[in-house]
């Protein structure tokens, strides 16, 4: 089975801040995928308080069962460092679900939704990212 990868994520170890940009419709596959890359890009950062910068505004909705699998990352995140998580969308249906991720993250207090990378990254520098 091939899979495109509808991801990037990059670690700024300078400013402890994960970016990354999410493309497309997930399935189950990309977003199991995605996971065991982000573990892998995140591992510098593990064991102190670190944030991230999801650029959504390519990004799709997708299949209901990641939803849940989205969820448990969030949940890994948290319990690894992850201190704030910002958001950059503008289309109101991917934003509904990304809202349902977060609370089956249980991430609805640390995250925040932008309508531009500029004000999701001054709102990361002004928390100290």
């Amino acid at each position: 089975m091939s899979f495109s990868m509808n991801f990037t994520i990059d670690a700024d170890l300078e400013r402890k801040l994960i970016r990354e940009k999410i493309y497309g419709i997930w399935k189950d596959e990309t977003a199991h995928l995605y996971h065991a890359e982000f573990i892998k890009v995140a591992q510098p950062l593990i064991g102190g308080k670190w944030a991230k910068l999801i650029d959504l505004n390519n990004w799709r909705s997708s299949y209901p069962e990641v939803v849940d699998i989205v969820g448990e990352h969030l949940r890994w995140c948290v319990e690894n460092g992850m201190a704030l998580s910002v958001n950059i969308i503008e289309n109101p249906v991917t934003s509904g679900q990304l809202k349902r991720m977060f609370t089956t993250g249980g991430t609805e207090e640390i995250s925040r939704i932008f309508r531009t990378i500029n004000e999701g990254d001054k709102f990361l520098r002004e928390n100290g990212f």
